[in-house]
């Protein structure tokens, strides 16, 4: 048996994962959230270690075994947090997530200091954005000092989980690849960056040893082995972001795919042989986490603006997805840049959502149902074409998150993609990578080297129902509404880079 963890902003999700890689217990254990002004967002990361344990125990109560029978674990985790110990061990402060926005200030003292926006790409291949966890460092070293200086070790959320199973500091480079210290070209610490994010802090003792993906983290100690009724020689894989072990979850780790996640916020990323440096910075030249890179482009306003508009009307998901299937392709003129919480790609932190081509024949319920639904999907569409500036054009897209579950949705998508479609099976897509991640390592100690390819072949499944394909009429007419889409957004935001390519 082997274990898959995903320590998410909302809750922590464990899944059992059998021989036959098929899952066979799963549960989750939700954490709060510690919200303030500025952008604050926050967790304890001891709240991480309960709600794992309570997901683990109903998990493996759930697929009525011992847990004596888990040979491996691996661990997914929110990406860009930072969590900093002591030389004990122990938080020196709560652990700041992905999106949390407090340290935009520092984020932007940085991008200068390094040079502006090229100057971050030839250091690390990327471009900093305010949630990465270089900024956060930052922004405790000028606002609590005093924690600061007690720093140890700096490690991202999974790096912590791993590290309270085992006892050993290590990292690997897909998830590093988030931090803002790290070359994602060679896959190595930029310790000269991390330098001037942190002077008087030692990069050699403070940030953990880099291994590879299929190696192990070490074994479960023996204190946490006993609590959770563990063997004594449980491996701990490498495990990763959320995002390298959803791309592993969906058996997107070769080129030709791309993963989509239709969540609060949108991602769309593609597997590649060789790193995907954009000369804007809007693609995030990730690293995966099997080895390649992960180009990864990451929308704000997904299913958190189609919410707001849906309870703005005082609709059910249901209702909802009634109103946007009866309005036509286009929203009868109705565009809607869906910017509730500012925007990433394009870069546009200040935006504000809005709607544009108003009348008195459009101004209708189920038109601006359809239009934020719309705009939210060429705002991914926009990222696809950044993808497709830089050589990645995939065969197919791998469907994830809540809107996924809209077959309306799920048709748009294909139209406007202009590519077909399907969702795998297994929601949990990083908990499930991560489990395949573990029975990858495993397989290398011992001695057999199974390849990863042949793990996702036999573990992830498609829903043949939500197979959609595009259609050719629909296709058209989302060309010239996404036409529309971006000349609005150009007349409203100028500084927008123009996509390379076009429907």
């Amino acid at each position: 048996m082997y274990v898959g963890v995903d320590c998410g902003t909302q809750s922590t999700k464990v899944v059992v994962v059998d021989e036959r890689l098929r899952i066979v217990g799963e549960a989750s254990s939700a954490h709060e959230l510690i919200s303030g002004p500025h952008g604050r967002r926050e967790q304890p990361p001891q709240w991480w270690i309960d709600a794992f344990e309570q997901a683990f125990a109903a998990a493996v109560a759930q697929a009525g075994i011992a847990a004596g029978a888990i040979r491996a674990i691996g661990v997914s985790g929110q990406q860009h947090g930072m969590v900093a110990l002591d030389a004990q061990g122990v938080p020196v402060y709560p652990g700041k997530l992905w999106n949390d926005t407090e340290s935009a200030a520092e984020n932007t003292a940085l991008i200068e200091a390094l040079g502006g926006p090229a100057g971050c790409l030839d250091k690390l291949g990327l471009l900093l954005q305010p949630g990465y966890t270089a900024s956060k460092v930052a922004w405790l070293r000028k606002h609590h000092r005093e924690a600061y200086a007690r720093i140890a070790t700096i490690l991202l959320p999974h790096d912590y989980l791993n590290f309270h199973l085992t006892g050993e500091r290590c990292a690997e480079a897909g998830d590093a690849s988030g931090t803002g210290y790290f070359d994602t070209r060679r896959r190595a610490w930029r310790e000269d960056v991390f330098a001037l994010v942190a002077p008087e802090l030692d990069p050699a003792r403070v940030l953990p040893r880099l291994i590879a993906p299929h190696e192990p983290v070490g074994r479960v100690r023996a204190e946490v082995a006993a609590r959770l009724g563990l063997g004594p020689d449980v491996v701990v894989a490498a495990g990763g972001g959320d995002n390298m072990m959803g791309a592993i979850g969906t058996g997107n780790i070769e080129p030709g795919t791309l993963t989509l996640s239709l969540g609060t916020s949108g991602t769309l990323y593609a597997c590649t042989d060789r790193p995907a440096v954009s000369g804007n910075g809007l693609v995030a030249n990730f690293c995966a986490s099997h080895g390649g890179w992960l180009p990864l482009v990451c929308t704000m306003n997904v299913t958190s603006a189609t919410t707001q508009v849906r309870q703005l009307f005082g609709l059910d998901v249901a209702a909802f997805n009634e109103a946007v299937a009866r309005a036509p392709v286009g929203a009868g003129g109705v565009v809607a840049l869906p910017f509730f919480s500012g925007e990433r790609v394009p870069a546009l932190p200040e935006a504000r959502g809005s709607f544009h081509g108003l009348d008195g024949h459009n101004l209708r319920p189920e038109n601006l149902c359809r239009a934020v639904v719309e705009g939210a999907t060429f705002g991914l569409r926009y990222g696809l074409d950044l993808l497709g500036g830089l050589g990645i054009v995939p065969r197919g897209i791998r469907l994830t998150g809540g809107g996924a579950k809209s077959p309306v949705w799920r048709q748009i998508v294909a139209d406007v993609m202009n590519a077909e479609l399907a969702c795998p099976q297994v929601g949990e897509a990083a908990a499930l990578g991560a489990a395949l991640q573990a029975a990858w390592c495993e397989s290398h100690l011992q001695g057999e080297g199974r390849p990863l390819s042949e793990l996702c072949a036999e573990a992830v499944d498609l829903h043949a129902d939500t197979v959609t394909r595009p259609r050719a009429e629909q296709v058209d007419a989302y060309a010239t509404a996404y036409r529309d889409y971006l000349a609005v957004l150009q007349r409203e935001y100028p500084s927008t880079p123009a996509v390379p390519r076009q429907l």
